[in-house]
This record gives structure tokens, sequence and C-alpha cells, in this order.
């Protein structure tokens, strides 16, 4: 196979793991309702779902970790009226795309493109918040030639370059540095990562409540509206649909090596970023405006990691991806 295709039929991928593995992860999830697959032309299926106008300006979105295809503004009325065919895509390993075993973030670009032909768009937009911030970056870098728009919402930054953790919540800055350390292997995350997995696929509401524990107040106001917990809690299944190792591979390439640097990058790029946020703190956010050559920067005052949940906020994001 050397062209990438739509599936018709949505086929589960297979949970990760040995059968003891998958006998600690507990039941099957429900087979899903929302999504669509293409094969690439690896022969992996890559997952994605639709929201908005199926006739709009398409923008492909990339979730956060942990994510999915699910995760975005509940309001899907906003894509809607804007124009905006909104394509949500799954990463490797998460909901209903395959595994890639040790990618690179410097891979991710290629699978877009293979979804993009598949879907026969020649021009698209990219967004991604905080760790799909990374993966937008990569494809600004690669494939500029493809895209009419770039936004960074609440971007993670290359975690190495200097004074970028300065303000981040220390629990995430340990997790960077001995996630990007290169000094342990993959699967010394495994024992952990199973149990939050198990976690997530079964009792979502458990992780949401830590989420709402480490946040700001802005951030906790958000994740108790219902319609913002719906969002995650569904997310939060289909991250861990097929076990943890999406989850890991994600959290790697992100903390590893990149690929590219960030100077580089020659497509226009918007940069939304909260100055309360202590996820991804505002040095990473004027690291990027100072070092992506092509960042049109917007700080945002008492806003959090979790501000795309504003409307308004959400509004303006994909409006200045499709009217710029």
């Amino acid at each position: 196979m050397t062209e990438s295709r739509l599936l018709t039929t949505i086929e589960q991928p297979q949970r990760q793991g040995c059968r003891r593995v998958i006998n600690l992860l507990g039941p099957a999830l429900p087979p899903p309702t929302i999504g669509h697959q293409v094969e690439l032309a690896d022969g992996r299926k890559l997952g994605y779902a639709e929201f908005g106008d199926p006739t709009g300006k398409p923008v492909f979105f990339f979730h956060g970790m942990p994510g999915s295809r699910l995760f975005r503004h509940p309001d899907d009325s906003i894509p809607t009226e804007l124009g905006v065919r909104l394509i949500v895509v799954d990463r490797p390993g998460i909901g209903l795309s395959d595994l890639k075993p040790k990618r690179k973030l410097i891979d991710w670009p290629d699978d877009v493109i293979g979804l993009a032909d598949a879907l026969q768009l020649d021009r698209f937009a990219v967004a991604g918040v905080s760790a799909g911030g990374p993966h937008t970056m990569a494809c600004a870098y690669k494939i500029p030639h493809r895209l009419s728009g770039v936004a960074l919402v609440s971007a993670a930054a290359p975690h190495r370059a200097p004074g970028v953790t300065e303000g981040m919540n220390p629990r995430i800055k340990s997790s960077f540095q001995t996630a990007g350390c290169g000094c342990l292997p993959w699967w010394s995350l495994l024992p952990a990562m199973i149990i939050y997995a198990r976690t997530g696929r079964h009792q979502p509401e458990k992780i949401w409540q830590r989420m709402l524990d480490a946040s700001p107040p802005v951030d906790q106001t958000l994740l108790r509206e219902p319609a913002v917990k719906a969002v995650f809690l569904e997310s939060l299944q289909e991250t861990y649909r097929q076990g943890p190792n999406g989850h890991i591979f994600d959290a790697l390439a992100i903390a590893r090596d990149w690929g590219f640097h960030v100077k580089d990058i020659t497509a226009p790029v918007q940069l939304w970023q909260g100055l309360a946020d202590p996820q991804v703190p505002p040095a990473m956010g004027r690291y990027l405006a100072e070092t992506i050559p092509t960042c049109h920067p917007h700080f945002i005052p008492d806003e959090g990691h979790l501000m795309m949940f504003k409307a308004d906020i959400w509004r303006d994001i994909l409006a200045g991806l499709v009217e710029g």
C-alpha cells in the first residue's frame, strides 16, 4: 500500500500488552459511537472525529495529554458559526489510532499528511493545546506548504530551553525531567501507567478530581462546568481505550529531542498563552514568542491552562485561523 485511504467501518485497535497487562486494565470499553479512521500508507489506522461545519475550512486540532479525538470546546455551534470543519485527531496508541512504538515528534506531520490526503484536503490549518502544541510546531516546521494557519494554545515548549520551566508546577517539571533524561527504558513507566490507564478507563472522574485539585482557581471554575467536565470524562476514557502505551510514547516524544528547532519554523504562528498557567508557564510562551520568527503572541492576563474552554477565547482562536 502506498496511499492512505478512508475506512468505511471502524476497526478497534487491539488492547496493548500481554494477557496479564490486558487483564489489569479491566473490561473492554464499549464500541465507540463517535469517530472515523483512515488507513495510512504503512498500514496503521489513524482515528479522528469531526465537529462544526462539514463543508467549512478544515482545521486539524491536536489534543493535550491525556486527551483524544473527543477533546475540544463542548459548544460545537462555535466552529459551525465560523465555518470551521474541526477535525480532532487521536495520536498513535490513543483512541482509534494504532500504536507506533518509539515514535518521534518529527514523525507526526507524516501522519497528518496521510489523513489530509485521505480526506482530499490540499491545505488546512493546524492547532494544538498543551502537549498538542509540540505536534503543531512539528507540522509548522515540516509541512508549511500545506498549512493555511497555525495556532499554539497553552503549548509546551522544549523543556531543555533555558528558563522555560520557571513557574511550572513542580510535579509536572519533575515528570518532564524524568521522561526526557533518556536514562529509563519506556517500560519502566508501565506499572504506574497501567494503574492510571485503568482508572481513566473505568473511573475517569477520579482523574478529573486530581486535575481539579492541582489546578488554579480560574481553571477549577472551568473544570466544574458540566459540559466541560463531560468532555474531559469522555476524552479520558478514549485516551486509554487501548491501554497506557499511547500516553507513554506521547510523553517521551515531547520530553526528548524534537528533531527540529523552533527557530527554523517558517509558517506564520498565532500563540495563545495564559499568564496564570502553572502547567505550561508564561516562561514557555515567552520563549516560543521570542524564538519562533513568525510568531504573533497573545498573552492573556489572569487565564490558566484551560482558557480554550472559555467560549470567547475558543472563538478567537478559530477565527484567527480561518479569517487570516
